[in-house]
């Protein structure tokens, strides 16, 4: 089912727009359109002012010229400032055609002495930086809304192409672009508005190969949790083992009850060493001693968890063990510092959670594109990989990306990325295919932060779960986004 959560890169929104006027839609009657999404957002939001539009040459400006003459109609004090005008012909020109108020210099002067600046410079596209006089312009804006994006930022990265103004508001169409999640371009985007212009479902269609989105804002309409039948049981919903080391023991512990609140029916963890410190923790939770060898030999023993709290040198010789078994394995923390510099080594496992640092040990620099690097990553390991942090990107083997934008900023807190493999082993265990558990994992564990709230600690996650298991099932039941 598609919903608006599918995400285009710039390259992919121009083939949209191309193809619009094929299926009957104009591109006029789209920019039209967009001038209207933009102009209602702001008045919404602000009050009538002095307001100054900067219009670039190219579609974006034309969005603008439609913005500034829909404000004059209603009595907003309008001026519009052109850095070049638009090409003879172009739906741009037929917009700026249409304004007939003052026009003022491109100058910093003139944004400084307005209480809003419309920026229509540039849209997601633009492939280099920013003039140092376009700059000059935007820095002197006290308060800005941006059509589309600030002007400078990539909309396939979020990276600003050496500047991009931080905007109060933005108002984009259609769909979001990667570069409206990702940081810094979330922050940059501030108040982000998808605006609806009437866009044509079909013209999505060639925009990529077998005419499917593969990227997506993560979202309970993206997957699917388990469905527990009315006499299920718990050896039905799956047993997750977790290693656990001799030292960092309270990471094994998070994971084991992050699983266990998950749902899975049964959850062990495997202890190296003494075992009386996880035996001395949560009262649901199995504890074994036995050699890593004699539990593989039960087969109901699918799913592991394999890093939070382990060690490398204990990593190194639990992991190939695991993956060779054939088992459904989540490798987090430890397993990355185990196999520096060696990907190809982490084969075998169904999901990979690591965060930047460790992504980077393991796989070499993320680079300015982190999307395409992780995608590279989870085509090379055949796993999916999750690139933990305030923007956390999944990346399945067949090219799938989404991105998450649930979690608040105090979820940064240590042991949070262990609840986290937890979490998603357990929903593993159930049954759920790896793409649509990680994802789930991820939004959950930011739900569940929210509901938690400042102050957190990665104990509180767990017992914030239920809330965040409640929220998704809210917005699955709730109306289509």
């Amino acid at each position: 089912m598609r919903t608006r959560d599918e995400l285009l890169t710039p390259d992919e929104m121009a083939k949209v727009d191309a193809a619009a006027p094929g299926l009957g839609v104009p591109g006029i009657t789209l920019m039209a359109n967009a001038g209207r999404a933009v102009a209602r957002a702001i008045q919404a939001r602000f009050r009538p002012c002095r307001t100054l539009v900067l219009c670039g040459p190219g579609n974006n400006g034309g969005d603008g010229y439609v913005v500034a003459r829909l404000l004059a109609r209603d009595g907003w004090p309008v001026a519009v400032a052109t850095l070049a005008p638009p090409r003879e012909g172009s739906d741009a020109a037929w917009a700026a055609a249409g304004w007939h108020g003052p026009n003022v210099p491109f100058a910093p002067e003139e944004a400084a002495r307005s209480a809003l600046v419309i920026d229509a410079v540039f849209g997601a596209g633009l492939s280099r930086e920013l003039d140092p006089d376009v700059v000059a312009v935007l820095r002197a804006a006290r308060r800005l809304v941006a059509v589309d994006v600030p002007s400078g930022l990539d909309g396939t990265t979020g990276l600003a192409r050496g500047f991009a103004p931080a905007a109060t508001l933005t108002v984009t169409f259609f769909r979001l672009k990667p570069g409206h999640l990702l940081l810094p371009g979330r922050d940059l985007c501030g108040e982000t508005v998808l605006g609806d212009i009437g866009m044509p479902l079909g013209a999505m269609a060639g925009t990529m190969a077998d005419g499917q989105p593969r990227a997506f804002r993560n979202n309970p309409m993206l997957w699917s949790l388990p469905n527990l039948a009315t006499d299920s049981h718990k050896y039905e919903r799956g047993h997750v083992t977790v290693m656990g080391g001799p030292i960092m023991t309270g990471a094994a512990r998070l994971a084991a009850d992050a699983a266990r609140r998950a749902g899975a029916g049964l959850v062990t963890i495997a202890a190296l060493g003494s075992a009386d410190v996880y035996r001395a923790g949560s009262a649901g939770t199995l504890v074994s001693e036995a050699p890593l060898a004699d539990l593989l030999t039960d087969r109901r023993r699918l799913v592991w968890v394999c890093g939070p709290g382990l060690g490398p040198e204990w990593a190194r010789k639990a992991w190939p063990v695991l993956t060779a078994a054939n088992r459904t394995v989540v490798g987090d923390a430890d397993v990355f510092t185990a196999y520096a510099g060696e990907p190809d080594a982490l084969r075998g496992a169904a999901v990979l959670t690591p965060h930047a640092g460790e992504f980077a040990r393991a796989f070499g620099s993320l680079g300015n594109d982190r999307v395409a690097a992780v995608r590279e990553a989870a085509r090379r390991t055949r796993a999916v990989v999750l690139l933990k942090g305030a923007d956390t990107i999944v990346a399945s083997p067949d090219g799938r990306v989404a991105i998450n934008d649930s979690a608040p900023p105090w979820l940064a807190t240590a042991g949070a990325g262990d609840v986290l493999s937890g979490l998603i082993a357990g929903l593993l265990a159930q049954g759920m295919e790896a793409w649509q558990a990680t994802c789930a994992g991820v939004w959950l564990h930011g739900r569940a932060a929210a509901a938690a709230g400042p102050g957190l600690i990665a104990e509180d996650l767990s017992p914030a779960l239920p809330e965040a298991f409640a929220a998704a099932e809210r917005v699955r039941s709730g109306p289509a986004p």
